[in-house]
């Protein structure tokens, strides 16, 4: 069946996002991690967008009114927000026809075609990155639990390394547990091209106050030194 590319639905209507529910907490939390991260990240640029849980709506297969959903994706080059308001889904012919550059698909106990199905759609609609975590499931799949899939010459290749970068996006991705966690949660991250993780804003936070506490420690320490010596601060 061809699509008619002349009447295609706009964003309104089409269904804001998949209401199945997820099986586990990692399949929103996990993308979650990487979109606070970039929003740390990337809090100067707007030509990003990462959605959790939401429709992409493409013309590379039967039906458009048909979305895939990742649990997590990211696209380069398009505005950070639509319009006036935020997205209800993703529908690539209102983007330019700007695919995600990055999938991500968290294995849950139900399978869900990630390693099939799922790697079928994304390497047809283009995403260049597609990353699979099975931090629970992977002896059972037959899999690593953590597999990035290249797209080269329209075919998905698995690749090594971890954390793994990709230069197009100018990001790694790995696998962490963040010390801010006190649960101790294996989470994704994204890395530099050094392989050092970025940090949170909690880090990030942590670190000012310890900056702050030693400049007052030295301050303590040098008015000690100063009364010792018989000298006011007065003076």
């Amino acid at each position: 069946m061809l699509i008619d590319l002349k009447h295609l639905p706009t964003s309104d209507e089409l269904l804001g996002s998949d209401d199945t529910p997820v099986d586990n907490e990692d399949q929103n939390f996990v993308p979650n991690v990487l979109l606070f991260l970039l929003e740390y990240i990337w809090k100067s640029r707007d030509d990003w967008f990462f959605a959790v849980d939401m429709g992409v709506y493409h013309t590379t297969g039967l039906n458009p009114k048909v979305p895939v959903v990742p649990d997590g994706f990211l696209s380069l080059g398009v505005e950070r927000r639509k319009g006036s308001g935020s997205r209800k889904s993703y529908v690539v012919w209102e983007e330019q026809d700007v695919a995600p550059i990055f999938t991500l698909e968290v294995v849950s106990q139900t399978p869900g075609g990630e390693y099939d199905e799922k790697l079928a759609i994304y390497s047809k609609l283009g995403v260049s990155y597609y990353v699979i975590y099975n931090p629970k499931f992977w002896q059972r799949d037959g899999h690593l639990p953590l597999e990035v899939y290249k797209l080269v010459e329209g075919n998905y290749q698995l690749q090594l390394g971890e954390p793994f970068w990709m230069p197009e996006i100018g990001l790694g991705v790995g696998r962490c547990v963040l010390p801010s966690d006190r649960l101790q949660r294996e989470v994704l991250s994204w890395f530099d091209e050094c392989g050092d993780r970025y940090l949170t804003t909690e880090e990030h936070a942590d670190i000012e106050r310890q900056r702050a506490d030693e400049a007052q420690r030295q301050v303590d320490l040098l008015l000690a030194r100063l009364r010792s010596l018989g000298v006011s601060n007065e003076e």
